[in-house]
This record gives C-alpha cells, structure tokens and sequence, in this order.
C-alpha cells in the first residue's frame, strides 16, 4: 500500500537562460484539508455563445464570459468581421449582433494556437461577402482541418488550405450558400460539425447534416445545440449520426449567463484525488452539458467520493486505484487523469485517445515524456495511454505551450515536491488566473 501524504506549492519564479521564460517551482507543505474554489467560464460556451451573439439580431448581455488569450482572438476575429463587442464589466461583454451579415475584412486574421476558433470561424468565414485568410501560430499550421474544408466546398463555399496540406492558413471565399444535405467526418474533431451547425440558420436552404466517421468529443456537440436552443434556433437530430436545421432563421438577441468551466474544475478535483483532501469547485453542476463536468465521477470509481451539494461538485480523495477508461468524449482531461494515474495502485488503460496528437501539442507524447521525468512508467500507442501509477518524483516539466500540460502537471507537483513548471504563462490561453487559485489551496 503506497502512503500519501498531503502537500502543497508554493511559488518561486526563475529565469530560464535558454528559453528567457518564466517558470514556476512547486515546493510540498501540507494544503489545506478542505476549500472551496472557483473557476473562469466554459472556454467552449464562451466562444459558441460570442459567434451566435454576433450572428444575432440585436445587443446580448454575455455574463460570466470567459476572458482568456482564445477567447479574445475569437473576440478580435469577430470585430475583424464587423461586429461591435464590448466590455461592459468585469468578465461581462455586450455583442451587437449584425444579422448574420458581416464586412469585408481588409487584412488576415491571426487566430495563435486557437483551435476552437479557427474551426467554428472558418464556417462563419463563409457567412461574409468577400475572400478572408485565418491563419495562426506554427503549430497551428500542422492542426488538420481538411474534413471541414471538404464539407464547406459540398455546400458550395470555395475555401482552401493554402499550403495545400489540409491545415492552416485557409483562405475563405464567402458569399451567398444554398446548403442543403451534407455529410462531414468527423473522427478527428466535433468542432467540425459544431462549426456547420453554427452558420445553418443563416444558410438559404439549411443543411442536413449527416456524421459520417465519429464524433469524438460528443458532448461538445451538445454544448453548441444547447447553445442554439438559448437563441431561439431548433436542431433535429438523430443521436449523433444526422442534424437538420432550417435555413434562413436569426440567433434572437437576449442575456446569456456562461456556466463555470467543467475543465478547469477537473484540476482541482485531481489535486483533491492526490492529496487526499476535500475540494469542492463552486457552482459546479452534474447536468452539465459539458463532458469534463464527468471527471468527478471517473475519480470517484478510483476511489475517491463525490458529493454534488447545491452551490458546487465536491470531491474527497481516497486510496487511489487504477482503471480502465474510454476518454472520448472527455478528451480534455486525459492529461489530468494520466496524472492522478501516475499516483493510483495499478496500471490505469486510458482509450479512445488517437486525436490527441493533433492538439495544442502532441499531448500524449507530452505526457509519456513527462511522467517519464518524474519516474513513472507511462507509454502510447495509437489509441491508447498507458500509465502505472508509483511514487512521483519532483521534475522540470516542459510545457510545450500547452495549458493543459501545464496546469495538470502543477496537480503532480503537488505530490511530487520540487517540481518546476515551465512556461508557466501558456495557462493564459483558458485560465488566467489560475495560479492565484491554485495557490489558495495551501494553508497559512
């Protein structure tokens, strides 16, 4: 039986000669044996929220938005196009919607290593009257895309990769669409069907849209009907297999409340899972349509114990055991539970994961090589994660300007003492703040 033992960080910033980078070192003292924390907004409803606000017919009140490095480029790109966003208050912003009518853009539009946004703005590209470039950093130059620009040239958009190899830049020719049945594979990514959706009102005759390889990420997919349902537009499926929606509708203009992100919980729960202490992320709900919102209860069959409670989603960690996990529709997470893994009794099996490889970094090579840094045996194939959980040590993680590899690795960190986070600012892609959260989990 592996004993645990509580711990928390603390923050040392240090120069990195090589890389000029801020990186962080997390030193173990005992955290506190429960708190409570708050998250940001969902990063994905943020973003579905702000393009069907700027679709809309009229001012929406967007509360509880999430103001991050994606989230802004979104933002830009939209005002780019036309659209008039403001800054009401504090993580409050007001979107005129333009009717689904946008401008002629006069420049290129930079969109980093945001790949939600030049998914589902690549559709919306096709809504304007003249030709648009998206294009991003050099990582996003190797994200694939090619599925989605064949579904936009069946419905009649004229869109290419400029570099002809299915990723980034794209060069968008918008006009006038006639829509009508499409069918898109989406084995890669659920942010393409999300992105045809997402235009289907404001296409002539709607499109009927037909899945033919995936899902992946499922639940994303849910997130943005349930994000067109708020507007007052009416989605017809069948599963996950075939959509329709009606063309010529408008997103109606109204106040949208975006709900804390499921994501960013998932971190605080895992350091609840390796500390074997309680945390409970505020107003955090089990009816969630988001996906990561069910990490709680992937933690509660290793071990631990869940108690959703009416202002938050508690957990209470326990002897950590191994398990066998098909992480499809939750596959922001995977780095978050490889981590809580690296600390179980057993050899934990994560599936279903190939499309990974494809994200802000390759993040299952990112997390083998890392886990690897800390002593813990950890290997991949191409669908699979494998990690036996063991006695981490503290390591000098390399980021990979991944938030996600970041903050998950922090979560080590806490039971791995003297761990060091490099390029402790990639967190700003999605979570901002997140290392004044998570030093509010120690104790003074």
């Amino acid at each position: 039986m592996i004993k645990w033992f509580r711990f928390t960080l603390k923050f040392q910033l240090l120069g990195h000669e090589d890389t000029k980078k801020i990186m962080i070192k997390i030193k173990s003292q005992p955290i506190k044996p429960r708190c409570e924390v708050a998250v940001p907004g969902s990063k994905s409803y943020t973003h579905r929220i702000l393009i069907a606000s700027a679709l809309s017919d009229g001012v929406c009140r967007i509360e509880n938005a999430l103001i991050s490095e994606d989230t802004q480029l979104t933002t830009e790109a939209l005002r780019q196009m036309g659209i008039q966003i403001e800054a009401a208050s504090h993580n409050q912003v007001l979107v005129y919607g333009g009717s689904g009518r946008l401008q002629p853009i006069r420049q290129r539009i930079y969109l980093g290593n945001s790949g939600t946004s030049m998914r589902l703005l690549t559709a919306v590209a096709a809504l304007g009257p003249r030709t648009v470039t998206l294009y991003g950093s050099a990582r996003m130059g190797q994200r694939p895309i090619q599925d989605l620009i064949d579904a936009l040239r069946d419905i009649g958009v004229r869109v290419d990769s400029t570099n002809r190899n299915g990723c980034p830049p794209i060069k968008i020719h918008g006009g006038i669409l006639s829509g009508g049945a499409v069918s898109i594979n989406c084995r890669a990514s659920s942010q393409y069907l999300s992105a045809l959706l997402l235009i289907a009102p404001y296409v002539a005759n709607g499109l009927d849209i037909t899945v033919t390889e995936g899902p992946v990420s499922r639940p994303y997919v849910d997130m943005t009907v349930d994000v067109m349902a708020k507007f007052g537009v009416a989605v017809l499926r069948e599963g996950y297999r075939r959509f329709q929606v009606v063309g010529q509708q408008t997103y109606r203009a109204g106040a949208h409340v975006v709900e804390p992100d499921g994501s960013q919980a998932g971190y605080f729960w895992a350091a609840a899972a390796i500390c074997q202490t309680e945390i409970k992320v505020k107003e955090v709900t089990k009816i969630s349509h988001q996906g990561d919102v069910r990490f709680a209860e992937l933690l509660e069959s290793m071990g631990c114990k869940m108690t959703a409670e009416p202002d938050g989603l508690a957990i209470c960690g326990g002897d950590l055991r191994a398990g066998e996990f098909d992480m499809g529709d939750m596959p922001d997470m995977v780095p978050t539970l490889a981590v809580v893994a690296a600390f179980a009794m057993g050899t934990t099996v994560i599936k279903n994961v190939s499309h990974l490889k494809s994200k802000e970094s390759d993040r299952l090579a990112a997390v083998v090589c890392e886990l690897g840094k800390m002593g813990v045996d950890a290997r991949c194939s191409d669908d699979e994660l494998i990690v036996t959980g063991g006695a981490p040590h503290g390591a000098e993680i390399e980021t990979y300007g991944d938030h996600r590899i970041a903050m998950s690795f922090a979560v080590a960190g806490l039971g791995a003492g003297g761990t060091i986070i490099r390029d402790e600012r990639c967190v700003e892609k999605s979570f901002p703040n997140f290392w004044r959260v998570f030093e509010g989990l120690y104790g003074t």
